[in-house]
């Protein structure tokens, strides 16, 4: 730890939240929940943490980083598939407080939601930093509640249809209008999610740069930019 620059300090925090919180996104999401009228996957919990993480990573360590980060966390879910898979192979012991039945009940759905959310977040993780960068572009750096905002209303809505249909409605567990429903209402809670995250993405930005330092800050900043084909200078302009 005595070793480890600020940098990559930084860098491992923002990259274990996102990995983690997607993580658990696989594992929790077969568990639907109703809000008032409205069916929702548990899963909405964790991914707002993911669409933070995403923006900040995108913001100081550039696409490289996101995909770094998507492609490792998109082989740690297959891996989360295998040994899923081979433990319920495995059988119970007859005092286990947890059966066979309900272990299956429980991981053999997070397997759908592992398959579909596999295939959604690779492809909404390439959109989102497709996006992201070019609201970078179009507002010279400024406005940085619009790049992050409006790459994750953009990657989220392909997310929740994508996932929604591997999941749910591929295996008949919905019928095609509840596939559409849950899909859109998830999407709608994702969107508003990501409106409200807004001021923590300032809050966040504004607390890197204190712990990087100004110059240091700005170097990771500038690299970023460079990376996408940007003008460096457009990295330091007011967000």
């Amino acid at each position: 730890m005595r070793n480890l620059s600020k940098r990559d300090l930084v860098f491992i925090i923002l990259g274990g939240l996102f990995i983690t919180n997607a993580i658990l996104g696989e594992l929790i999401g077969g568990k639907l929940i109703q809000a008032g009228p409205f069916t929702m996957s548990i899963g909405v919990i964790p991914w707002p943490v993911v669409f933070l993480t995403t923006d900040l990573i995108n913001e100081y360590y550039g696409k490289k980083g996101v995909r770094l980060l998507t492609l490792l966390t998109a082989a740690l879910i297959i891996y989360a598939f295998v040994v899923l898979f081979l433990a319920m192979l495995v059988p119970a012991a007859p005092f286990s407080p947890v059966t066979n039945d309900a272990f299956r009940m429980v991981f053999s759905q997070s397997l759908w939601i592992i398959a579909g959310s596999l295939t959604a977040f690779l492809v909404s993780q390439f959109v989102d930093v497709f996006v992201f960068w070019i609201f970078r572009g179009w507002t010279g750096g400024r406005q940085l509640w619009l790049r992050a905002t409006g790459s994750t209303a953009v990657s989220q809505c392909i997310d929740s249809f994508v996932i929604t249909a591997i999941a749910f409605w591929v295996p008949g567990k919905l019928t095609t209008a509840q596939f559409l429903s849950l899909a859109a209402i998830n999407y709608s809670y994702k969107f508003m999610i990501a409106v409200a995250l807004t001021p923590l993405i300032y809050l966040f930005h504004a607390l890197i740069d204190r712990f990087l330092g100004e110059e240091l800050a700005h170097q990771l900043l500038d690299h970023a930019v460079q990376e996408a084909g940007l003008q460096p200078a457009t990295a330091m302009a007011d967000p």
